[in-house]
């Protein structure tokens, strides 16, 4: 998958990602600061039915929510992560392999913790208001 987006369309991109990813249980979003993570992912949990408000879990390192489609949602930010060992006591590893969906930004900052089966996505930033996003084949 690869497309290029703005805020216009990027429900439409939502949508692509989930018809993609869907299967897959781990999503890591990989981009620079003030891509648009926490964006695509208000997006996404707005295409699955989450009704409280999405935000960037910075401080609180995970925020969850419930979804209609896709059941709980963690939702992580690792960027304040300081070492894998750290991930594992704020109990990342268990919510990893608990079967919802677990969508993380900044997932480099304990990659070693990813399942191999994890749903990488990459941001990157264009202009200041144009995104490329896309996914490997892994």
């Amino acid at each position: 998958m690869d497309a290029i987006f703005t805020t216009a369309n990027i429900n439409d991109v939502a949508k692509i990602l989930w018809k993609e990813g869907s299967a897959k249980k781990v999503w890591a979003f990989h981009a620079p600061m003030g891509a648009g993570k926490t964006t695509m992912v208000h997006a996404i949990g707005d295409l699955l039915g989450v009704s409280d408000p999405v935000s960037s879990p910075t401080f609180a390192i995970i925020n969850v929510y419930k979804s209609e489609k896709a059941g709980n949602i963690c939702h992580m930010d690792w960027y304040r992560l300081k070492s894998e060992e750290e991930a594992i006591q704020a109990g990342v590893e268990d919510l990893l392999t608990g079967g919802d969906l677990c969508i993380i930004e900044w997932p480099e900052m304990a990659a070693a913790l990813l399942p191999e089966n994890c749903f990488h996505i990459y941001i990157e930033i264009l202009d200041s208001t144009t995104r490329r996003v896309y996914t490997l084949a892994v």
